[in-house]
């Protein structure tokens, strides 16, 4: 099996999430508008209860999916019966907590919402995604994530990072294309 596509495959759960948060997140911000001790917001108006939610399970949904069609073509499921869903959780809402984390760290920063941070932009999702995948279900990740399956995931992301800015920004979702 092609080591770029299982990496792709065992990430696209974690690489889903940001896109449904833009896609229909909004509302109410996980801060409430709060600031913290620094003056700043203690996230932003981008991180709120809608597009986490729906970042989760966007994917979620796609674990669900990947797995229905992992037998047949060979590739690595994502476990079974409730251990699936906590395996996707992992992946989902870890990607998410990822995201969010990084938020935080940008206002302390003093950093505006939709300012970059070279790096951390690009791979906070995915660090969230395998620390929270680890505590929930180690001995799957183990499994899975090899070192090799690793290293193509941090090259790989950044570079896809950069394709699906290029698209929000066509779409109109994001303001600037990197």
């Amino acid at each position: 099996m092609n080591i770029l596509i299982m990496a792709f495959w065992l990430m696209l759960p974690a690489y889903i999430p940001n896109n449904c948060a833009v896609l229909f997140g909004g509302g109410t911000p996980l801060d409430f508008g709060r600031y913290f001790h620094d003056g700043n917001r203690m996230l932003g108006d981008g991180k709120t209860f809608r597009g986490t939610l729906a970042g989760t399970i966007g994917g979620i949904s796609i674990g669900l999916l990947l797995n229905y069609f992992a037998p047949g073509l060979g590739l690595p499921s994502f476990g079974s019966g409730s251990d699936q869903l906590v395996i996707l959780l992992g992946l989902s809402l870890g990607a998410m907590l990822g995201d969010i984390v990084a938020a935080f760290f940008k206002r302390r920063m003093g950093l505006k919402r939709g300012a970059k941070l070279f790096i951390i932009d690009q791979l906070d999702f995915v660090i969230g995604a395998w620390v929270l995948t680890i505590i929930l279900a180690p001995q799957w990740f183990w499994e899975n994530f090899t070192a090799q399956i690793m290293i193509i995931v941090l090259f790989i992301t950044p570079i896809l990072h950069r394709f699906m800015n290029i698209i929000g920004y066509r779409i109109g979702s994001k303001r600037e294309p990197w």
